[in-house]
């Protein structure tokens, strides 16, 4: 069942994008890792996991993608004006992850990011970023290789742009690379309760 939260929001996005013959399709997706966030991979000469091994709903596509090493919230909607709404960088709709880095980070050391760092493609905005404790998460398959010599630390990261590997150059940027990222909210929408591999409409 949907929360009150995604319905609201659901309603609000719907508001604000020009009036379809239909009531949008919402679908939240719990995307694996080693997943693409598409329904066909007819170019690969290996063909790889894709949507179309999980949702079987027709004409659903992703407002946004995820990369195939990420894991977490994907969203996909019927809607093209409301696929757009979601995914488009001046809606600024806010998008949390929690990410596995590297090293073992203090404040300081994160500050840059609640800054703004410069990367190749240019500055990004100030994200909201906390240490937090390991989160109850799925286990990924395969799992992160583990190094003993090497200490591993939690992040919550929060922006609302949607740069190419965005996180991942970012917490790179200030020496501490992501070992493993999950997408947890995109605005109000949250993966939690939903299997890995598993979907919901809103």
């Amino acid at each position: 069942m949907y929360t009150e939260k995604e319905r609201l929001n659901t309603v609000a996005l719907l508001r604000t994008a020009p009036l379809s013959r239909h009531m949008a399709k919402l679908v939240l997706f719990n995307k694996p890792f080693d997943v693409l966030s598409q329904f066909t991979d007819a170019k690969s000469p290996t063909p790889r996991r894709t949507l179309s091994d999980f949702i079987d709903i027709p004409k659903v596509y992703p407002a946004g993608r995820l990369d195939r090493d990420s894991e977490g919230l994907l969203l996909l909607t019927d809607d093209g004006r409301l696929q757009a709404k979601i995914s488009n960088p001046k809606s600024k709709m806010n998008k949390t992850y929690l990410v596995q880095v590297e090293g073992d980070p203090s404040n300081k050391d994160l500050q840059p990011l609640r800054d703004g760092v410069y990367l190749k493609d240019g500055p990004t905005s100030p994200a909201k970023v906390e240490l937090i404790d390991p989160p109850e998460l799925w286990d990924r398959d395969p799992p992160v290789r583990y190094r003993k010599s090497i200490p591993d630390r939690w992040v919550s990261i929060t922006i609302h742009e949607g740069r190419n590997r965005q996180v991942r150059r970012m917490t790179a940027h200030v020496g501490f690379p992501t070992l493993r990222l999950v997408r947890w909210r995109i605005g109000d929408w949250t993966v939690e309760g939903l299997d890995q591999g598993a979907w919901r409409e809103a």
